[in-house]
């Protein structure tokens, strides 16, 4: 899908506030009410747009850690991939999981209470799944960084 300013200056007025009305939308942007909903619906069909959600601070709803596991599997076939990723997206603390190239094969970025919460989720979630050959754990000490997605006009090519 070709975006142009107008859309990329929607995308970023809604990713600063989702519930901005389309009025203020508008107003951002410089186009009338029914051109940005006719856009917003236009990139929502495309799948440009996923859904809207809210932000929320996990410390003030107890998730004091988060941690960074990285994990190793025992085999690379197709169904234990996918077994895995299944088993991971039933773990609610699971907030990423990623398929990455290099010493490991998945990242997992886990939030957690504390160190003994975290020790539960391993005992009665992790280490259940079948095909876990090594894994190594580091809990986050600050964010140094939680950025969205940077919106800009694509550069042209050669």
């Amino acid at each position: 899908m070709n975006l142009d300013k107008f859309d990329l200056a929607i995308l970023k007025a809604l990713q600063d506030n989702a519930r901005a009305s389309l009025a203020d939308i508008g107003q951002a942007v410089g186009l009338s009410a029914t051109p940005c909903w006719n856009r917003i619906k236009r990139m929502e069909n495309a799948g440009v747009i996923r859904g809207y959600t809210v932000d929320l601070d996990p410390a003030k709803l107890g998730f004091m850690d988060t941690v960074i596991v990285h994990v190793t599997l025992e085999s690379h076939s197709e169904e234990t991939l996918y077994e895995f990723g299944r088993a991971l997206a039933e773990i609610p603390e699971v907030l990423e999981a990623f398929l990455v190239s290099g010493d490991y094969d998945y990242y997992i970025r886990i939030a957690v209470r504390d160190t003994r919460d975290y020790e539960r989720l391993l005992r009665e979630r992790l280490y259940r799944i079948p095909g876990i050959r090594h894994s190594k754990s580091g809990f986050v000490l600050r964010a140094l960084k939680e950025a969205r997605l940077p919106l800009r006009a694509p550069e042209p090519r050669d």
